[in-house]
């Protein structure tokens, strides 16, 4: 189930990029390579990354994202390599940080991994209850249409009696 879900989370995010290599980051994301992706990174969380962003960061690279250490930053150049060979479709990378961050790169929702775990667990029960739901309405109807024949016969009885009074 969770291999199943990673793999769709992983061709969900290659599905985004190949959207995205188009659009803003075109710079970027077009022929990626380490550094590209690398400096793609600062400047992503340099505008105010969310919290779970935050720790893929800390995750993948070993340090808290920090705008005065860009030096420290620059010098984990070969951390975008799994990254970028991803993003190419040259490698299935095993490291959920790895995956977490090209989500990160290019913008992914639902992200981190574990949210979208949750996310697509919800979808799957979500067509249960609606099944369910489904099921429901079908016997109400089966029994109204089981009452409204008795009703139809009242009344036709009704009329038959009505019109053998006059006739």
């Amino acid at each position: 189930m969770q291999n199943n879900t990673l793999e769709k989370y992983k061709k969900a995010i290659r599905n985004k990029y190949k959207t995205e290599k188009g659009g803003q980051y075109f710079d970027y994301l077009y022929k990626p390579s380490r550094g590209k992706l690398r400096d793609l990174c600062w400047l992503i969380f340099e505008n105010n990354p969310t919290q779970d962003d935050l720790n893929v960061f800390k995750n993948l690279l070993g340090l808290d994202f920090d705008h005065t250490k860009k030096n420290k930053f620059k010098e984990k150049k070969d951390k975008f390599r799994p990254i970028e060979t991803f993003l190419k479709g040259e490698t299935d990378p095993s490291n959920i940080d790895a995956i977490n961050m090209a989500a990160i790169l290019v913008d992914f929702e639902p992200r981190p991994f574990k949210k979208f775990y949750e996310t697509s667990k919800k979808e799957e029960t979500k067509p249960v209850k609606k099944l369910e739901k489904a099921k429901a309405v079908f016997e109400k109807k089966s029994s109204e249409k089981r009452e409204k024949p008795e009703k139809k016969s009242k009344k036709r009885s009704f009329f038959l009696d009505f019109k053998s009074m006059f006739f």
